[in-house]
């Protein structure tokens, strides 16, 4: 983007004061909107969205510091810069002027060189952050539209900023997880893990977090893997993007029935093996007897070509793992 796309609004209750200015921002190829007074500017900002503003710190009426507030307190113009001009040099004014939203400070009298290379800055500044807002925005849409469980985080409180529809699921299925805040372990994991991104720039483990739902009585137990992804620009240092997966026992049955040519019963026996029961607990689980258990038990060794429980259970891990 050129200086002939950007539009520059400048706030002052004397504008001829800054006649210089206007030519120079014109001469350099900016579109330049005026603004008289402080209501004027927050109607021109909501209605032009400029690129950026330059604000003058004293008018009469709305003064620059509370036009300032009020363009960061509305979400539709917060992005837009703001660069004060002022006189006045003394620190707490300065202070006060970054502290009301603004991002930089020209003096009075302007010099339109000095002018026009700080809103090059920042306009680079601001583009770059529309871009990475456009990104994460692009980047949620379409995890949106292909069904995926994820959620963005924020690293200092744990707080839930964004999730998507089935993430919401999972998170509240899950009931140790929920929403807003994550659980005090995910935060620390969290934590930890941007630590050493920051420190060293590895990329966090893509799978490093396990979540168990207590198992349906005669069923398979369930679990919810979180996938910690990097903050994908510096801005987002403070955010992480985490993408769950369900991991449902009833699939892995599912998974050796087709592979073994099982029966939907022997699966689930040969699930519980892999998972190291004994066939009293598989009964158990089952609702049926230890007896029955060991028939099934003699049926899949025979079916996988095996001759012990522990080998087995090392096919069905090796299958289970296969289709992950």
């Amino acid at each position: 983007m050129s200086a002939q796309d950007d539009v520059v609004l400048i706030v002052d209750d004397v504008p001829d004061n800054l006649a210089v200015l206007h030519d120079a921002l014109d001469e350099a190829g900016y579109t330049v909107l005026v603004a008289l007074s402080g209501e004027q500017a927050l109607q021109r900002a909501l209605q032009a969205q400029p690129d950026i503003v330059l604000l003058d710190a004293m008018m009469p009426g709305m003064d620059g510091f509370e036009v300032a507030r009020r363009l960061k307190a509305d979400a539709r113009t917060a992005p837009i810069p703001v660069v004060f001009m002022t006189g006045l040099t003394e620190t707490e004014h300065v202070v006060a002027a970054l502290a009301a939203g603004g991002v930089d400070y020209v003096t009075k009298p302007l010099k339109p060189a000095e002018v026009l290379a700080r809103m090059g800055v920042h306009l680079a500044t601001a583009r770059r952050a529309r871009q990475q807002t456009q990104q994460a925005l692009q980047a949620r849409s379409a995890l949106d539209a292909f069904g995926y469980a994820s959620m963005t985080v924020r690293v200092g409180d744990g707080r839930v900023l964004w999730h998507t529809p089935l993430a919401r699921t999972l998170l509240q299925r899950y009931g140790g997880l929920g929403l807003p805040v994550v659980p005090a372990a995910v935060q620390e994991w969290m934590a930890r893990q941007h630590a050493a991104v920051v420190a060293g720039g590895a990329e966090p483990p893509r799978m490093a977090l396990t979540a168990v739902q207590p198992a349906a009585e005669g069923g398979a137990d369930g679990r919810l893997l979180l996938h910690l992804h990097p903050p994908m620009e510096e801005g987002e240092a403070g955010e992480l993007l985490v993408v769950m997966r369900e991991e449902s026992g009833s699939a892995a049955i599912t998974l050796l029935r087709d592979a073994f040519a099982l029966t939907g019963k022997e699966a689930e026996v040969l699930y519980w093996v892999a998972q190291g029961k004994i066939n009293r607990d598989i009964a158990d689980i089952l609702g049926s007897s230890p007896a029955t258990v060991k028939k099934h038990l003699e049926r899949i060794h025979t079916k996988l070509g095996v001759e012990t429980r522990t080998a087995a259970a090392a096919s069905a891990l090796g299958r289970l793992r296969q289709g992950g």
